[in-house]
């Protein structure tokens, strides 16, 4: 069956939520649906080696550069691979999406106002927005917990006030966009957690199997911002 979605799933690290897009995926192909996950940064070539560069541990990014990486990513994400998905009725999940950059580069490395990183936001992704986003919450201590035996990169190896700030951001997110954004306790039991997705996103879904296309995504075929 084809329809024409895009699920966000957002969180600090350790938070569960590729765990999470995994297990939707898996849902919603045991259900019919013709369905394409990708993480960001990532999931071109280009995208992939702005991936490398961006979790270098050994490198030293300055703020402003770094927005810009992950933004560049991004766009070439949406433009070959996301933009196409959708107009074919796939249904799109993405591990991360541009409220990492509002929560990591906006008010982690307190780069730039709200209303500046939202129109530059929407600028690279040519408008596009999720049709619902999944934020898994956890605290910074249950999340360094959890990745404590694990090598980190150069995200991960921010300091503990950085990540707050993040949190924070996560949480005034999920305020701003209570229509969009489904805030979760990430602590739950990992099906707890499926459970309630699955329960928001089948009510996204035909009931028919018919091709489905979203108000939130027409925008995407017009190339609107």
């Amino acid at each position: 069956m084809k329809s024409s979605l895009l699920i966000s799933f957002e969180g600090i690290d350790g938070s569960g939520k590729s765990t999470q897009a995994i297990l939707l995926k898996q849902k919603l192909e045991a259900s019919g649906f013709h369905v394409l996950m990708c993480r960001e940064p990532g999931g071109t070539p280009v995208s992939e080696g702005v991936r490398n560069l961006l979790l270098d541990p050994s490198l030293e990014i300055g703020p402003f550069a770094e927005l810009l990486l992950f933004s560049a990513a991004r766009a070439e994400l949406v433009r070959t691979v996301i933009q196409p998905a959708l107009a074919e009725g796939t249904i799109v999940i993405l591990d991360r999406f541009y409220d990492s950059t509002v929560a990591y580069q906006g008010a982690g490395r307190r780069l730039a106002d709200r209303d500046w990183l939202n129109d530059f936001n929407q600028r690279v992704t040519s408008g596009l927005q999720p049709d619902k986003t999944f934020l898994i919450r956890v605290s910074t201590e249950t999340a360094a917990d959890r990745m404590k035996e694990q090598p980190l990169d150069r995200m991960e190896l921010t300091g503990r006030e950085f990540f707050e700030r993040v949190v924070d951001a996560y949480d005034a997110i999920s305020r701003e966009y209570p229509d969009r954004v489904v805030s979760l306790d990430g602590t739950l039991a990992k099906e707890k957690i499926h459970d309630i997705v699955w329960h928001h996103v089948s009510r996204l879904l035909p009931d028919d199997g018919t091709a489905f296309r979203s108000a939130s995504n027409a925008i995407a075929d017009t190339g609107g911002s």
